[in-house]
């Protein structure tokens, strides 16, 4: 069995810690799992900025290619969720030489230049979470009313200098590795449509993309996460 160490990025409102059962099952198949608590989101750094998550994505990443064989080429697959999937591709950007793959779930990179996640209001220098009218639909049906409280209870506000931070490219080696688009809330077919028609620019811009299906909601790492586990060992051995 091959083993991979996988960078694990969570997205908005979320902690290193709504890996944990994911993390604990790619344990069981043989995989290190580095689950990322992004600075701003659950560190206590209000004033942290994008750069700041992507540095600690970038450090993730470095510390996994320091115990790998460089003989047997890059050995890290990165993981990132809904807006994280650019930060996901912020790490391809600035290490294709280190990153195997990078897995998309539930969203699409940004493209150079761009905003991160400026999606809601922000009040007193950060975005909280917006509550659940603008998921419901596919997005939450898979969730109870007593996850919808956890994970509402649990959601850290997002500081502003993360969800108004600009996207930086430098890179054009990151469209070489290897992306893999894990469906949750739309399908597929879905989500080639939208590559297709231009409205992902950096995915119709990459050498080799690929799509996996998960019935779930946009969070399947609480609602799906032996799935999903078994989703990245397939992506990872695969």
């Amino acid at each position: 069995m091959e083993t991979m160490d996988i960078v694990l990025i969570a997205g908005l409102w979320l902690d290193g810690g709504s890996w944990t059962q994911v993390a604990e099952e790619l344990g069981r198949l043989g995989h290190r799992a580095r689950p990322v608590t992004l600075p701003g989101q659950g560190d206590g750094n209000a004033a942290a900025t994008l750069e700041d998550q992507r540095a600690a994505v970038l450090a993730a990443v470095d510390a996994s290619a320091a115990g790998a064989d460089p003989a047997a080429g890059p050995a890290t697959l990165v993981v990132g969720h809904s807006a994280a999937c650019t930060l996901a591709w912020l790490a391809a950007d600035a290490r294709p030489e280190q990153t195997a793959k990078v897995v998309l779930i539930g969203g699409f990179p940004g493209s150079d230049g761009g905003t991160y996640a400026d999606f809601f209001p922000v009040h007193d220098g950060a975005m909280a979470f917006p509550g659940w009218e603008p998921f419901e639909g596919p997005d939450s049906a898979d969730l109870d009313e007593a996850a919808r409280q956890r994970l509402q209870d649990g959601a850290i506000p997002v500081p502003e200098g993360v969800a108004r931070g600009t996207v930086k490219l430098t890179d054009a080696r990151r469209y070489a590795v290897p992306t893999v688009v894990v469906c949750p809330e739309f399908s597929p077919e879905q989500a080639k449509g939208w590559i297709e028609a231009g409205e992902v620019a950096e995915l119709a811009k990459a050498e080799q993309v690929s799509f996996v299906d998960i019935e779930s909601g946009h969070w399947p790492m609480f609602t799906r996460p032996a799935e999903l586990a078994r989703i990245l060992h397939e992506i990872a051995v695969g």
